[in-house]
């Protein structure tokens, strides 16, 4: 690895690096994040034993791509999109949507999103997005800091005597374990090419 590299993530090393040009190019990053963030939320793939929504994936490589800062600023653009009531959530709809949506059983992992959103960018910014395995292992960290908040939210809001886990989590980890994989190569394989085109 370059030491040139050092710190940058894949939204670096293309357009402007600086002055106007690079706000520019930040502010199409944001809006196209949005986009993608509100599309993968409806992107919904059969699987057992529920189908696996491409929310999470689209949160947590959108945060390794950006980067920690200008990833903060996409999700929480997408957080206030959708308290404006736009449906660009996973379970939002035309009868459910807004702050009301949010503050349902979805709020803690909507919270966790932007937990992962800065864990990610701050893992990339420190090369792990270029190794399958440490892009694995960063996906993995990205999960936890989603479902944490995201069970927690779930156990104060209907109680811990219900079963809080089968609704929460375990339908929810084959779907999550392949969406890990994907992402463990498609981040890595991104940067070779980046490589290739800079060679």
């Amino acid at each position: 690895m370059e030491s040139t590299w050092n710190n940058k993530v894949l939204s670096d090393m293309f357009g402007a690096n600086e002055g106007t040009a690079l706000r520019l190019k930040q502010v199409a990053l944001v809006v196209l994040g949005v986009v993608l963030l509100a599309v993968a939320a409806k992107i919904k793939v059969p699987m057992w034993p529920v189908p696996i929504t491409m929310g999470t994936f689209a949160v947590l490589t959108i945060g390794a791509a950006y980067g920690a800062r200008l990833g903060l600023v996409t999700i929480l653009a997408y957080m206030i999109v959708g308290a404006l009531g736009f449906d660009v959530f996973a379970g939002s709809s035309a009868e459910k949507f807004g702050l009301t949506y949010m503050m349902g059983g979805t709020g803690g992992y909507l919270v966790g999103y932007v937990l992962a959103t800065l864990a990610l960018g701050a893992l990339a910014q420190r090369g792990w997005d270029r190794s399958v395995v440490w892009m694995a292992l960063a996906m993995l960290i990205g999960n936890v800091l989603i479902y944490v908040p995201g069970l927690a939210w779930l156990g104060q809001l209907y109680g811990w005597d219900k079963p809080i886990l089968a609704w929460g989590l375990t339908p929810f980890l084959v779907g999550d374990a392949i969406k890990l994989a994907l992402a463990a190569l498609v981040l890595p394989a991104a940067w070779k090419l980046v490589g290739r085109a800079r060679g």
